[in-house]
Order: C-alpha cells, then structure tokens, then sequence
C-alpha cells in the first residue's frame, strides 16, 4: 500500500493551519508527510510546498487535502490535476467533498469528485451568465455600466473577423470578446473604412 501524503494551505499568514493539519492526521496521514504553504491564495500565487508534496508522490500513493479550494479556486485546475495524478497512478482524497469523504482510488470515488467538480462549473457558468444579463439588461435600458469601455485592438477585430470566416458562430465570438455581434459588426465595418481611405488617400 502507498503511503498518504497530505496538503495544506492557509489563504493569509495570520490563518490557523492546525485544524487541517489535525485532520489529516486524524485520516492516516504522518506528519513528516505533510506539506504546508502559508499566506498562498490559490488562484495563482506559486505554492512552493504544494510542488513538493507533487515531488513526493510516488505510483501508488494518495494525495489528502481536506477541501477541494485547498488545491486551488479553478474548478478545471482541479480537474487536470486530478487526471495528472490519476496517469501517475496517484490517488486523490478529499476529506471533505460534499459533506462526505471521497477517494478517487475507488470507483465511486472517482464519480462523485467529477460529478461534484461538473456542479461546481456549472455553478461558476450560471453566475456568468446572470452577470451577462444583467449587463446586457442595463446596456439596453441606456444605464452606465461603470468602468471603462474596453477597448479592442484592430489585431483582436481582424482574428475575430477570421474566426467567422473559418465558419465560427459571430455570436459566439462576439461573447467571447465582450461585446455583443452588432457592435462587432460595426467595428469590423469602421476598420474597413479605415483601410480603405488609408489605401485610397
């Protein structure tokens, strides 16, 4: 049987680690396997002990964290480095995973961490799309919207320009830059323009 090496990370200098490290020593993990980052936030400041505990695992071994956000604040992170450590043949257990303990070492396992790891995306796509809305609401109801108007480089418009070409749906590429496919349109129509009395003056 491999052995358990477990992670734990701590958001600011000033937080306590020693709730997870009692837990995951609580589920089997030794202490000299244990690996600590404090004051790390998990979107994408470098985790220099989580890179060892990676270090450490052999073919065989389980990864513990006891919240899935230990291992980062990106659902998807979190699934690649699930199917990272399951082609080395490293398990991966959460001691905490939707009110239960789950392991990808078993089958089961397995299942609820993708299932819970496609809830969690879902989640995160919902609170975008409400967002977007409520954007698009007050757009056009003629209210501001705060901020500053992005502004789109004529290198952004002419790659948006071949996408649709390339049989890309307008719309779709229009979302993805922010804007809506009548402002796209329009700005594709203005660096035409632009061209042309460039090219004829």
């Amino acid at each position: 049987m491999g052995k358990l090496i477990g992670y734990v990370r701590v958001s600011t200098k000033n937080q306590d680690a020693e709730r997870q490290l009692e837990d995951l020593l609580a589920a089997g993990v030794r202490r000299y396997d244990l690996y600590t980052d404090h004051g790390v936030s998990g979107a994408r400041a470098p985790r220099p002990q989580f890179a060892k505990a990676l270090e450490a695992l052999d073919e065989g071994d389980t990864l513990v964290v006891t919240t899935l956000d230990r291992l980062g604040r990106s659902t998807a992170n979190m699934l690649e480095l699930s199917n990272e450590l399951r082609a080395r043949g490293v398990d991966l257990r959460v001691l905490n995973l939707g009110g239960g303990n789950v392991d990808t070492g078993t089958s089961m396992g397995a299942m609820m961490f993708t299932v819970m790891a496609a809830l969690a995306q879902m989640e995160l796509e919902i609170k975008r799309e409400r967002i977007t809305d409520s954007v698009s609401k007050r757009r056009a109801a003629g209210k501001d919207l705060g901020g500053r108007r992005e502004q789109f480089t004529d290198s952004q418009i002419n790659n948006a320009r071949r996408l649709i070409n390339a049989g890309e749906p307008a719309t779709q590429v229009a979302r993805d830059l922010g804007m809506s496919r009548a402002t796209l349109y329009r700005r594709m129509a203005e660096l035409d323009a632009r061209h042309w009395l460039t090219s004829n003056s």
